[in-house]
């Protein structure tokens, strides 16, 4: 069997992963102050420009937050990165076959489909209120020949809050953004607005009946006109 090779670190990539490993190791959390460039150089036995770049990247990811004026400090931890990355991939595959964007959705639904069981556990008369609100005012902007983009972030990040998962209320935010990103060069039609609205009224009505089946339903009903339009696209 011919070895295995790993393909060695970069002396930038190094600096980048002692930081990471100081912010570890000293139990830092979002929003702790970092140590100044010159103790962190010391701590970490680096130079200041390999710091100064690694910090760079780190803050790329949101890892850590550069505030001028005031130092630096842990970042937010978001998937703002994934976002840039994912919404950049699924527009360059728009002009071809908008695979991409046709996983997301997949996952999207996949997501919710498989959590439906918990969705309507932990469903609450006020929510309930809350989600019906934002499903009429869609399916009235449909009506109008508006769009509903925030009322739709609104919707899921409702609908999935109560779940207690804040990474499953992280994924969902990341994939909307991504998907709401790239939905106008779809140029969905006002019929497809109006299909969509209609689903979501139905994803509450069905949670509040505790009926599974038919919120699986009311699920995948949502996000087919967006998945049909993407066929359409490809072909």
């Amino acid at each position: 069997m011919a070895a295995v090779t790993t393909r060695p670190r970069s002396a930038q990539s190094e600096v980048t992963e002692r930081i990471k490993a100081y912010i570890l190791d000293h139990h830092l959390h979002a929003g702790d102050a970092m140590p100044t460039e010159a103790e962190l150089m010391e701590a970490i036995g680096a130079s200041r420009s390999s710091v100064r770049e690694a910090i760079k990247t780190l803050s790329a990811l949101d890892i850590v937050e550069v505030r001028h004026g005031h130092g630096t400090f842990v970042g937010r931890l978001s998937m703002s990165a994934m976002v840039e990355s994912l919404a950049f991939r699924s527009l360059l595959s728009s002009s071809s076959d908008y695979t991409v964007l046709a996983d997301l959705v997949s996952v999207r639904q996949m997501l919710e489909q498989g959590l439906a069981t918990h969705i309507i556990e932990s469903f609450t008369p006020e929510q309930e209120r809350g989600l019906s609100a934002l499903a009429h005012s869609m399916r009235d902007l449909a009506e109008q020949g508006k769009p509903y983009i925030e009322q739709d972030r609104e919707f899921h990040l409702l609908l999935l809050e109560p779940l207690g998962n804040e990474l499953v209320v992280q994924l969902t935010g990341a994939f909307w953004e991504v998907q709401s990103r790239v939905a106008p060069s779809l140029a969905v039609t006002e019929e497809s607005w109006l299909r969509t609205a209609n689903a979501h009224i139905e994803i509450v009505s069905a949670t509040a009946a505790r009926d599974l089946d038919r919120l699986h339903a009311a699920i995948e009903e949502h996000y087919a006109p967006v998945k049909e339009h993407i066929r359409l696209l490809a072909q």
